[in-house]
């Protein structure tokens, strides 16, 4: 009796100090709340300098083009497991964005410059539908719940993808070049019904609206852009039933200053209102301005706020989005981007957290500061 009663003097402190441990170690655990877009795949040394700095999620593109490139293709995931791996080993969670059509599937069209983007969603054919709703099997079947990306490496964790948003900017011309909230809702339909024969508890994010494209007010006809919410509420009366079809509704609330913010997510609350949805969450899937100086641009780009000015607009956003977490039913936010992507748009070049060779930028440490 008295070896017992020595034992459990020595084990019960033992599981409670493990159970602290334990405890701490959740609590540092980084939030996905806080993500980051990258434009490359990051090392796995960068995968977990994120995680360290409070990144508890990323978003990423799964272009259909790239996946199947020519009709009946086996899809090639060898561009995205790299990502997915990456972020399963430094215990990050994956939003990606499944957007896009290969030329096979919808015809592309010229939208400005050299860009081109598809005509049309792939809504308009029946084997345009059917090329979808197969390519959202697909990307289930690889990192789903029952994923072959997992069986085919047991000694990575798993994090299966769970949650899929639908397109990108869809209310925007250079993602698609006649944008259309009728043929959004029915992408919505197929993608729903796709998505949840593969994984009963898939759920579904709309994708992410570009706040106020400035083409919106051209007023051209048909339209070759949208107020975010003039598309969100035109979708919804155009495609009866489409509430009980997705779980939240994302934003890209670009603007010169964080103070901007507020009116662009409560005009999107007030459409969810109208239309009876407003348990719905905000996804902020985009957010963003630059390091680079304004003066050293070809003319005026409000986005462009140099390295202390975007670290200060970062901080003024975080601290907004914080405090309006629960009543805006804020879900995600992810800062665009991890790194500088020169080329990819009008503040790209110094839109990232990091800057050459992985050095970290005053923005960095301003997002630490949030997120951990």
């Amino acid at each position: 009796m008295k070896s017992r009663g020595v034992l459990q003097r020595v084990v019960v402190p033992a599981i409670a100090a493990l159970a602290l441990l334990a405890f701490a170690s959740t609590a540092a655990a980084a939030t996905p709340f806080w993500g980051v877009v990258p434009q490359s795949t990051p090392t796995s040394a960068q995968f977990q300098r994120l995680e360290r700095g409070g990144v508890g999620s990323i978003r990423i593109a799964i272009p259909w083009a790239a996946i199947q490139s020519s009709e009946g293709a086996a899809a090639d995931w060898s561009s995205i497991d790299p990502l997915v791996k990456g972020a399963a080993l430094a215990g990050v969670e994956v939003l990606p964005f499944l957007n896009g059509a290969p030329g096979w599937a919808v015809e592309p069209v010229g939208v400005g410059g050299a860009a081109q983007a598809p005509k049309s969603l792939p809504v308009k054919t029946q084997a345009q539908r059917d090329a979808w709703a197969e390519f959202l099997r697909l990307a289930v079947a690889r990192y789903g719940p029952d994923g072959s990306l997992w069986a085919a490496n047991p000694d990575l964790p798993k994090l299966p993808i769970r949650t899929w948003q639908i397109w990108n900017e869809e209310n925007f011309k250079y993602f698609v070049a006649q944008p259309s909230p009728g043929d959004y809702g029915k992408l919505v339909q197929i993608s729903h019904t796709a998505l949840k024969d593969a994984d009963p508890g898939a759920r579904i994010v709309l994708g992410g609206l570009f706040a106020r494209p400035k083409e919106a007010e051209f007023k051209r006809q048909p339209p070759r852009a949208y107020f975010a919410t003039d598309f969100l509420d035109q979708m919804y009366k155009r495609t009866p039933g489409i509430r009980s079809m997705f779980s939240g509704i994302a934003l890209h609330p670009y603007s010169y200053g964080y103070k901007e913010l507020t009116p662009e997510i409560e005009s999107v609350r007030t459409v969810l209102k109208a239309n009876h949805d407003a348990g719905k969450g905000i996804w902020i899937t985009e957010l963003g301005w630059s390091s680079g100086r304004p003066e050293a641009t070809n003319g005026f780009n409000g986005y462009e706020k140099g390295r202390q000015g975007q670290a200060h607009q970062l901080s003024g956003a975080f601290q907004l989005l914080s405090e309006k977490r629960r009543p805006w039913h804020l879900q995600r936010v992810f800062w665009f981007s991890l790194t500088d992507a020169p080329g990819t748009c009008n503040f790209c070049d110094g839109s990232g957290l990091f800057g050459p060779g992985f050095v970290p930028k005053p923005a960095w440490q301003a997002f630490v500061k949030f997120a951990r």
